[in-house]
């Protein structure tokens, strides 16, 4: 066995928790988005964790500030108490990943945990980028926006290197959650 190779777990050891980032908070099919998630989690004996909604359920009176500050103590607390992190890093109102799931992702990575991506369009950043607004090579090679002059990173990632080096980037959820099940020990690799 490599000595890199994940350490395969026993069956008297937890199955390994999944927090489930993206922006699916915010579309009209959240509950279906996250049962289905959970789902493909369950497949593969990870337990999917969704975003905590700051305890609206549990019949919350604060104001704005209030449950904004509860809604972000919860999350950073099922981060810190999952395995791993599933990261749905499509575009959202814009030609970026959803602010608050790209701050999740490097919160997760900074203390450690595997992070596995999904909805990263094919080919690279700078290509997406020039085909939605206009760039031109500079006359050093770099590519620049056009009306700006802003710098449209290089370098071939499919996202800004930030997010392409420290995530495991998957055609899809299920994928991305078969990637997170091999690193912890609870998959098959291929």
């Amino acid at each position: 066995m490599p000595a890199d190779a994940p350490v395969r777990p026993t069956a008297a050891l937890p199955r390994p928790r999944i927090y489930l980032a993206g922006p699916d908070v915010f579309f009209r099919d959240a509950p279906r988005i996250f049962e289905s998630l959970k789902a493909a989690c369950d497949r593969l004996g990870l337990i999917g964790v969704e975003p905590s909604d700051g305890g609206l359920a549990d019949g919350f009176q604060g104001n704005d500030e209030a449950l904004a500050q509860r809604i972000y103590e919860g999350n950073i607390a099922l981060i810190r108490e999952a395995d791993a992190v599933l990261a749905n890093l499509q575009d959202f109102r814009g030609h970026e990943p959803d602010s608050g799931t790209v701050f999740e992702v490097g919160f997760a990575v900074a203390l450690g945990k595997p992070v596995a991506a999904y909805g990263v369009g094919a080919g690279s950043y700078a290509d997406r980028v020039s085909a939605l607004i206009p760039c031109e090579k500079d006359n050093t090679g770099i590519s620049r926006e056009k009306a700006s002059g802003t710098m449209v990173e290089g370098l071939g990632q499919r996202l800004n290197l930030m997010l392409s080096r420290s995530t495991a980037i998957e055609a899809s959820a299920e994928a991305a959650l078969a990637r997170l099940a091999w690193m912890l020990g609870v998959g098959d690799p291929n």
